[in-house]
């Protein structure tokens, strides 16, 4: 599967300097092949949803769009409702969850023991 990607603003073309980030993760989700209403399921079932969230390549942008934008329904990035507003009161001072996930997504691509494999 290709992907769309963009370099961020700020980075350099080195490999172990770019760091990927799918605009456009909407077009490249798993789920956009499903029924939109089954991301909207309730109680028990969320699980089969989150699970289908599991393997979908954009899960990180998918969180963050879900996260800036104060989603209040349904399963996103792997997280349901309750799930993302716990994260939202356990760290109210985050301004960017689209910044904070692709700067940790930079962290661990740079470990050193990711670099080896």
């Amino acid at each position: 599967m290709k992907l769309d990607v963009v370099q961020e603003p700020g980075t350099t073309n080195a490999a172990d300097e770019s760091v990927v980030w799918v605009d456009n993760w909407g077009a490249q989700a798993i789920c956009r092949m499903d029924d939109p209403d089954v991301l909207f399921a309730p109680g028990a079932a969320q699980k089969r949803v989150k699970a289908l969230c599991g393997g979908c390549p954009v899960r990180t942008e998918c969180l963050a769009d879900a996260l800036d934008n104060r989603i209040e329904f349904g399963v996103w990035g792997g997280m349901t409702e309750r799930e993302r507003r716990a994260l939202l009161r356990r760290r109210p001072t985050v301004t960017s969850w689209r910044t904070l996930l692709r700067t940790a997504r930079q962290a661990y691509e740079r470990r050193p023991e990711r670099a080896s494999a």
